[in-house]
């Protein structure tokens, strides 16, 4: 069976009246990427925050690695790699030498070649960051979590501002990270994002749990909407279908070896 390596029971978190995260439970089974989706001001960030140890709970329990949120911050931040909203490094530093000024803040780290390798940045090791693109940057934050070798990362909207290209780097470096049998926190308020990544998704919404489940499971339970799979060279089909209601759930179109074009469509009712 698989390992729990989180387990939240009853969280809330309040700061005076306003209540940012309102008695939820939920458990990360070691190796998945378990995604919180929701819209901005939801509570996510504020949760993933109490499980990294940055902010204090209000009242529940939390156990990260088997490990007390309240008595054992000291050895859970060293077991855990984060990047946060807004990830910033030194713009005067490589991409190497950031890698390596974060990883001499631990006793025991990955060595910098090996983390830019993992996130396919060789041809910009050298590469001040401030020259970066912000798809490239956000991998640099994908390596600078690394740098301990963490059981657990969370990533905290990793993709936003991001043009489709860059997302798309992004998760393929993520799919990476899980390939690696990683767990990984994904905070998200893109849909397609955690249908594509994530092994479980909770939904939340004013600070509560209101679905939780796999993609595939959210979809059949909740979805009311029509999708059509669509394979044709010719655009013309894809304008006609637009027309009668349906319009495209991805960001983007997917092209086979064969030269097929797959475009899902999708009708709300």
């Amino acid at each position: 069976m698989a390992e729990s390596v989180i387990s939240v029971r009853k969280l809330v978190k309040r700061y005076g009246d306003l209540v940012a995260v309102r008695g939820i439970d939920f458990d990360v089974m070691r190796g998945e990427v378990f995604s919180m989706l929701g819209p901005n001001g939801a509570g996510k960030t504020t949760t993933v925050e109490i499980l990294e140890c940055l902010k204090s709970k209000t009242s529940g329990e939390v156990s990260v690695l088997g490990l007390d949120i309240d008595q054992r911050v000291r050895e859970i931040k060293k077991r855990i790699g984060v990047l946060p909203q807004d990830f910033n490094a030194f713009d005067l530093l490589t991409v190497k030498e950031n890698i390596e000024f974060f990883g001499k803040m631990f006793s025991d780290h990955i060595p910098a070649d090996d983390l830019i390798a993992l996130v396919d940045l060789e041809s910009k090791r050298d590469e001040y960051f401030k020259n970066l693109s912000g798809g490239l940057k956000q991998r640099v934050g994908v390596a600078i979590s690394m740098v301990n070798d963490p059981d657990i990362i969370f990533l905290d909207e990793p993709t936003t501002g991001l043009d489709p290209k860059a997302r798309r780097e992004v998760w393929e470096v993520i799919k990476g990270l899980k390939a690696k049998g990683k767990t990984i926190i994904l905070t998200t308020h893109y849909m397609e994002e955690a249908e594509l990544l994530a092994d479980t998704v909770a939904i939340i919404s004013k600070g509560k749990i209101i679905a939780m489940g796999s993609p595939v499971e959210l979809v059949e339970n909740n979805a009311k909407y029509q999708i059509v799979t669509l394979q044709s060279v010719d655009e013309i089909v894809f304008e006609t279908v637009r027309k009668i209601g349906f319009e495209p759930v991805l960001s983007d179109e997917k092209t086979s070896e064969s030269g097929w074009s797959t475009r899902k469509m999708c009708n709300g009712y």
